[in-house]
């Protein structure tokens, strides 16, 4: 079906749906009329059914009872308990609300400061909770080394290893390819009676060599898993399958699909459905995306929001504007909810073409209906306003990412490089750069691509050389950028 042009989705903001009967299918696109939902973004939210639990009843508000007196005067002391509640609301957090805010907030750097301040005090006692929480955003945030020195210091303190601990310790070094070190910390779980490796250990193992393309490892760690007696579950084959259809070894796919309809222990679940449909989104190839989510409709696989944002996504990337307002009509159908990466897919979908008019009204909704915008959401709007050469916007977009405290990772800081090298600034292309490695976010692949492009487009050679010079000496085989549902739909393990 031809797709429509990007001007006829207007804003992506749409009329506020009728009801009619469900459809059974998302792919039901053969309307007569070409009537785009606008992405359905302007439709009204759903009214959310309160269910009450056993001998509980809705309450009654006093509005109601005839003759009750509309406001009260607040007794003297309950005043007094209002007023000075009031006015502590002004000082600010203590350590440890600091601490899970940072956390909360993807702050690692500011979360490691605040935690040597909460140890210095003399109430501080140590907390396995506390540590794993660190670990795992040092982890997520790219910086396994500085996770393994919090390692260090927990059991300095006395905290004694579990595997959950070890694991998420691993999973840090999973997330930025260092598969030496992963192994040696899988060495040592074994090495220790009580912290042996278990399922989620080797699936976070074997994650890091698929993501890395190396499946040799990978069939060494079912082997190892089959020795020990542990038995891959269906985020095990999720892991494996994502990979295989990533390197296109489809006949690998097919096997492993077979295995797990057969298995008792890892049956395809939603899960499986969101690894095979995104395999072929990404790859573009729309028609087998299509048939294979028909098949798991047939294997009795019913899809959920993240499903049907990786066919947004899909769509928007195809420039299929009509199919991806249809499949979110769908979505407000049947009830599921748009998420933060709807609206990402849908805003990704114009950045790409440099459509700031729509990309703007599809953010403008996003916020209108309560929706956190995130890192990728800034990442796309930057990228859409270079695209489309408003520049001054790139600036202001970019102020209210920090006004919002948006996580500067590395994905971010390439969105602005992206720009700056859009604009031939490269005096601030440079200034962003060194701000990058200020901010401890590690350069990936699309740093060193943005750069030397630009270097090339002014014939700067000798820059080239220097930040060839500058990589080798920061030795990272690739930075941690921001999950997208459409580019990763295994959750973490």
């Amino acid at each position: 079906m031809a797709t429509t042009s990007v001007t006829t989705i207007s804003s992506l903001i749409f009329n506020p749906l009728s009801n009619p009967e469900k459809p059974k299918s998302p792919f039901n696109f053969t309307t007569k009329s070409t009537t785009i939902i606008r992405c359905a973004i302007a439709s009204k939210p759903t009214e959310k059914k309160r269910i009450w639990k056993k001998d509980e009843f809705p309450a009654i508000s006093v509005d109601l009872i005839p003759g009750f007196p509309k406001k009260r005067t607040p007794i003297k002391n309950v005043k007094k308990k209002l007023d000075k509640k009031a006015k502590s609301s002004a000082w600010v957090n203590t350590v440890t609300e600091a601490l899970s805010d940072h956390i909360s907030n993807k702050q690692w750097l500011l979360a490691l400061q605040v935690f040597e301040m909460l140890r210095e005090q003399p109430f501080y006692h140590p907390k396995e909770g506390t540590y794993m929480k660190l670990l795992s955003l040092l982890g997520k945030s790219g910086q396994p080394h500085r996770a393994q020195e919090l390692f260090n210091t927990m059991l300095d303190e006395g905290i004694e290893p579990t595997p959950e601990l070890y694991t998420t310790l691993l999973a840090a070094y999973c997330r930025s390819k260092l598969l030496d070190d992963a192994f040696s910390i899988l060495n040592k779980m074994k090495a220790l009676p009580l912290c042996q490796p278990d399922v989620f250990s080797y699936s976070t193992l074997i994650k890091a060599c698929v993501d890395t393309s190396r499946f040799d490892l990978v069939d060494a760690l079912y082997v190892e898993m089959d020795e020990r007696g542990i038995l891959p579950n269906t985020v095990t084959q999720n892991i494996v399958l994502t990979g295989y259809g990533k390197a296109e070894k489809y006949d690998q796919m097919e096997k492993i699909l077979s295995a797990m309809l057969q298995s008792s222990t890892s049956k395809p679940d939603v899960w499986t459905m969101n690894v095979i449909l995104s395999v072929f989104g990404n790859k573009g190839q729309i028609e087998l995306m299509e048939r294979w989510y028909e098949k798991f409709r047939d294997f009795g696989i019913g899809p959920e929001t993240r499903t049907f944002n990786i066919l947004i996504g899909a769509y928007g990337k195809k420039r299929m504007y009509d199919k991806m307002s249809s499949v979110m009509e769908y979505m407000r159908k049947l009830e599921f909810p748009w998420t933060t990466s709807t609206y990402n897919n849908v805003i990704e979908a114009f950045s790409d073409v440099g459509d700031a008019k729509n990309m703007e009204f599809a953010f403008e909704q996003m916020r209108t209906e309560g929706m956190k915008a995130d890192t990728k959401t800034f990442c796309c709007l930057i990228r859409g306003y270079a695209n489309a050469g408003m520049f001054h916007k790139v600036v202001s977009i970019a102020q209210l990412a920090g006004r919002l405290e948006i996580p500067e990772n590395t994905s971010f800081f390439n969105a602005v490089l992206y720009a700056c090298a859009k604009a031939d600034d490269l005096m601030e292309m440079e200034r962003v750069y060194m701000r990058m490695k200020e901010k401890h976010c590690q350069p990936d692949a699309t740093t060193v691509s943005i750069l030397t492009e630009a270097y090339e487009k002014e014939g700067m050679s000798d820059k080239i050389y220097d930040l060839k010079q500058d990589m080798e000496k920061i030795l990272v085989p690739s930075a941690i950028t921001e999950s997208s549902e459409l580019m990763d739909p295994v959750p973490d393990v």
